[in-house]
């Protein structure tokens, strides 16, 4: 143990780091981050993936904006909606997600009143039809009237305002379901919120009852709990769905439960209790008294049914008699969209419809108070055991200990989520796990200097020595064998070069193909690049392999622009010693292509092969025909919108069947200028003129492209290509792909 004691401590300290973040002293943003993402997988692992069927939907979706109008609608048709539910379908409850604080003026009658008070105050008969209209010109008092002695839960929202809480107050709120004093000498620490936006007091005075809609939303954006019973103001009020639940009950008392009763040593309340005629139902809260969603599956797992087929008594009687109803709304442009375990777009009406679910149910995951505690121990006893194991054991024995112990813990946690519901955190003890063993692993240290020698190996002729160093750092990554991936491949060429090698010696020509090859392949590498091989004067390099590359079209776009700035630089001092100006083209192409290691027993290449390559390569040849120094497939463009492209043409070339739209870059967006914007797009206009065979306009546009780039041989091409086809027209089933008949 003393040989070993100095591994001791630093794994006894790494256990203390880790204790540090269960206790919450302080938090680990990995650890928290990872924890959620491993709570989110056990929820989707253990989905029942079934419907609730005592719970509906009615969705304000697109369907019901388009035959009802834009939201809001007007409360007199929530009014009928009121009538359809209760008399019609005979629902138990409706609750709605969505809040009315507003007064609905879209019956025109405070048009007609101020018409009343001005120009008609003397017209009798004006005034007597008014008054005789205005109430049923009312809307928002029509709408109170319908939802007296129903089961109507409304819904309101809180929030923190930094203008001041007094400002940001609308509506009336509902009756605490808590009074300030209710939980006096405990120490229990809800959500405190000092504004909100509630529903017109018309209609909250007429309602049964309200609940807020406030969802708890995590660190990471994503909605796991629903705060229960939120504080404002000394009151406590519950939540939407909580209020829903009461309401179909029947309204049952609400009690907060402790540990022992009423033991005030303890502060933490860990559930409240429905104490109901049919029987006590217990929410299981947190330390803020929040109660975990207990999905039942993907979006759309409740059933959900428009809600203008509602209105207008389109659905069987079965459908809704004796339901929960809830009204919210699917559709995106009402923006009630939340990110949850189970889908990163999900309708806030369905996470209440499965927490009503779970209340009803009683299957909500348990995550009191006292897990804090829980887990601390749990995770001194697991650490300070591999602490003092590990040192003593061979790195093999080690990983078996090391696999074995996570295994117990894991398989402890799913069976108290699973068996148990409980909601015991995981991340803590697995990262800590991990870590201990890597400390202790030195062996660790020799393997990645064995990889690092053989990465440098293999990939140094390859790629620039950044990229193999990272390659380095993370061999099991990397790969010889053949894979299939998105790459970019780029091919350039000079122009001429047979004419230039025919007019220099053997060994100025050596010199010139260094002088140029050695800065286009430096800019290649610049750009994170592979170069594949040089053949002669051509240089064929690719993006995305051996290291992946988000960005691979992008860098093969930049490298193949600077390749030109670069050869333009270069041609003074070609001048100075006397050799011809070097000219390239470039072409560039974005698709799945094999890569690794390829060849025979005798040579193998570490090279890239498919239909893509074959078009880059393509492309640069084709390059001259337009006179244009770069040229990149369609899907090169579509994978980087940073930059300018002009689209140069529609072609059809050696070897491929399918047409190929192939365009030009230019340079960033943001660094083209407004005569280049505009060039580009006079140039758009007289391809589609060209390409609707309106030879007089094109030949026009194309002139007036001529005029102010006198020098592009792109313009020269198309105004030949007119001449040609106005003389001897190519026919109506012309396409306008332009067809390539040599390599």
């Amino acid at each position: 143990m003393k040989k070993h004691a100095l591994l001791i401590g630093l794994g006894v300290l790494l256990v203390l780091v880790f204790l540090g973040d269960a206790a919450k002293f302080y938090q680990l943003g990995f650890v928290q981050f990872t924890d959620v993402k491993l709570y989110d997988y056990r929820m989707r692992l253990t989905l029942p993936n079934t419907t609730d069927d005592r719970i509906v939907i009615l969705d304000i979706d697109e369907k019901s904006l388009q035959q009802e109008g834009r939201w809001p609608w007007g409360r007199d048709k929530l009014a009928s909606l009121m009538d359809v539910l209760f008399d019609h379908y005979g629902v138990a409850v409706v609750g709605f997600d969505v809040v009315f604080a507003e007064k609905d003026t879209s019956s025109g009658l405070n048009v007609l009143q101020d018409l009343g008070r001005k120009q008609f105050k003397d017209v009798a008969q004006f005034q007597s039809v008014l008054n005789q209209i205005k109430p049923h010109l009312e809307y928002d008092a029509l709408f109170a009237s319908k939802l007296k002695q129903r089961n109507v839960v409304l819904g309101y929202y809180f929030s923190n305002s930094e203008a001041g809480a007094a400002s940001s107050m609308s509506g009336a709120l509902p009756k605490r379901v808590f009074s300030s004093g209710a939980f006096r000498g405990h120490s229990i620490n809800f959500l405190k919120w000092d504004s909100y936006g509630a529903n017109l007091p018309e209609l909250q005075q007429s309602a049964a009852t309200a609940g807020h809609f406030n969802p708890q939303v995590d660190f990471d954006g994503v909605v796991r709990r629903i705060p229960m019973i939120v504080e404002h103001d000394g009151g406590c009020y519950e939540s939407l769905s909580l209020a829903v639940a009461r309401t179909v009950l029947g309204f049952p008392k609400l009690v907060p439960g402790y540990v022992s009763g009423q033991n005030k040593d303890y502060g933490g309340l860990e559930w409240l209790t429905l104490e109901s005629a049919q029987g006590d139902l217990t929410i299981p809260v947190d330390g803020e008294v929040s109660a975990l969603v207990p999905f039942r599956g993907g979006r759309g797992t409740f059933r959900y049914i428009s809600l203008t087929d509602v209105l207008h008594e389109k659905l069987p009687l079965t459908d809704l008699q004796n339901k929960i109803v809830l009204v919210g709304t699917s559709a995106p442009g009402l923006m009630d969209m939340r990110a949850t375990p189970v889908g990163e777009v999900y309708p806030g009406v369905e996470v209440h419809a499965n927490m009503i679910s779970g209340i009803l149910s009683q299957n909500i995951k348990q995550n009191p108070p006292y897990v804090l505690g829980a887990n601390v121990v749990l995770l001194l006893l697991i650490g300070v055991a591999l602490s003092a194991v590990l040192p003593l054991l061979s790195p093999t024995r080690g990983m078996l200990v090391t696999l074995g112990v996570m295994s117990g813990d894991i398989v402890l946690n799913m069976s108290l989520w699973q068996y148990g519901n409980l909601a015991l955190p995981l991340a803590g003890g697995m990262l800590m796990i991990l870590l201990l063993f890597a400390l202790n692993m030195t062996f660790g240290y020799f393997v990645e200097s064995r990889d690092k020698r053989k990465i440098t190996g293999l990939f140094g002729q390859y790629v620039p020595g950044e990229v193999v160093e990272e390659m380095a750092r993370n061999p099991e990554s990397v790969s010889m064998e053949g894979d299939s991936r998105e790459m970019t491949i780029l091919f350039s060429d000079v122009r001429g070069f047979t004419t230039i090698s025919e007019g220099l010696e053997a060994k100025e020509l050596s010199l010139l193909m260094n002088a140029f090859l050695t800065p286009l392949s430096h800019i290649i590498y610049k750009q994170r690049g592979t170069i594949d091989k040089y053949m002669g004067d051509c240089i064929m390099a690719f993006w995305g392999a051996p290291l992946p590359d988000e960005r691979h079209a992008y860098h093969a776009i930049l490298a193949g622009l600077e390749m030109q700035r670069a050869l333009a630089e270069l041609q003074p001092q070609f001048k100075e010693r006397g050799w011809p100006p070097i000219h390239i083209g470039v072409g560039i192409n974005t698709g799945r292509v094999r890569v690794g290691n390829m060849g025979s027993e005798v040579r193998v290449a570490y090279t890239v092969m498919g239909d893509a390559v074959n078009l880059a390569s393509r492309l640069e040849g084709i390059t001259k025909e337009y006179g244009v120094l770069v040229l990149v497939g369609e899907a090169t463009k579509q994978a980087v919108p940073d930059f300018l492209y002009r689209e140069v043409d529609l072609v059809r070339v050696k070897g491929k069947e399918q047409p190929v739209a192939i365009f030009e870059p230019l340079g960033l967006n943001s660094e083209a200028d407004k005569g280049l914007h505009e060039e580009v797009k006079l140039f758009q206009q007289a391809l589609r003129l060209y390409r609707k065979q309106d030879w007089d306009k094109a030949e026009l546009q194309l002139l007036s492209l001529h005029n102010m780039s006198p020098q592009s041989k792109l313009y020269q091409v198309y105004a030949e290509r007119v001449a040609h086809y106005r003389k001897e027209p190519p026919g109506d089933n012309w396409d306008g792909v332009f067809v390539f008949k040599t390599k």
